[in-house]
């Protein structure tokens, strides 16, 4: 079983910027492939990025390309998520997932077996 925790979510205007932190306990952190996704009410929830075991390969959105980035930290069990330049339209519910045995960086939520109980950010104009 792991547990995922995430913390940095708030309230920004847009062009600034936000640090996600999902911290992971359980078993063994650097087994899994971590990912980001963010819901908004009535809509599927979409993949945001997601990083491989030892953090060599990276997946990301096209939406947030080259304005987000993932990382790891395997020693302090802990993802990131690094917002910069946000938009109002980032504004969501995030979501931080881990998977097991497969080190593919997935980006459908039904390829990640657990999840966190997600964290807000909104994003003002």
């Amino acid at each position: 079983q792991v547990q995922l925790v995430e913390s940095g979510g708030g309230l920004v205007q847009a062009g600034d910027s936000l640090r996600l932190s999902c911290a992971a306990s359980g078993r063994t952190f650097s087994s899994n492939v971590m990912g980001w996704f963010r819901q908004t009410p009535g809509k599927e929830r979409e993949f945001v990025a997601a990083i491989s075991r030892s953090g060599a390969r990276t997946n990301y959105a096209d939406s947030v390309k080259g304005r987000f980035t993932i990382s790891r930290d395997n020693a302090k069990n802990t993802v990131y998520l690094q917002m910069n330049s946000l938009k109002p339209e980032d504004t969501a519910v995030y979501y931080c997932a881990a998977r097991e045995y497969i080190n593919l960086v997935a980006t459908t939520p039904q390829d990640y077996n657990y999840w966190g109980q997600g964290t807000q950010v909104t994003v003002s104009s």
